[in-house]
């Protein structure tokens, strides 16, 4: 029923393949128009007006190597850079 349509995106300029898939998501919910921008401009548009994350550096207790983590680190408690962390975790 739904047919792959190229669209070009007004925010670059860039062409888009709106996907029959797609089309059929947007008829589902009732969207009434097409999308107007590609997949890398409307992810930055909701992207922009999300506050950045603010990361701290520190040493991982494991392996020595520098970690960046979310949160304020404290000396009570080890923390381990992403690798350390997955590695522990695999074992569990």
């Amino acid at each position: 029923m739904y047919q792959d349509k190229t669209l070009v995106c007004k925010e670059c300029g860039a062409e888009f393949v709106f996907t029959a898939g797609e089309q059929e998501f947007y008829a589902e919910r009732g969207f009434q128009n097409e999308p107007q921008r590609c997949k890398s401009c409307r992810d930055a548009r909701k992207n922009a007006t999300r506050p950045q994350k603010e990361l701290f550096s520190t040493v991982c207790a494991k392996c020595g190597k520098e970690a960046k983590v979310p949160f304020q680190p404290s000396n009570d408690r080890p923390v381990y850079c992403s690798e350390c962390y997955a590695a522990m975790k695999a074992q569990q």
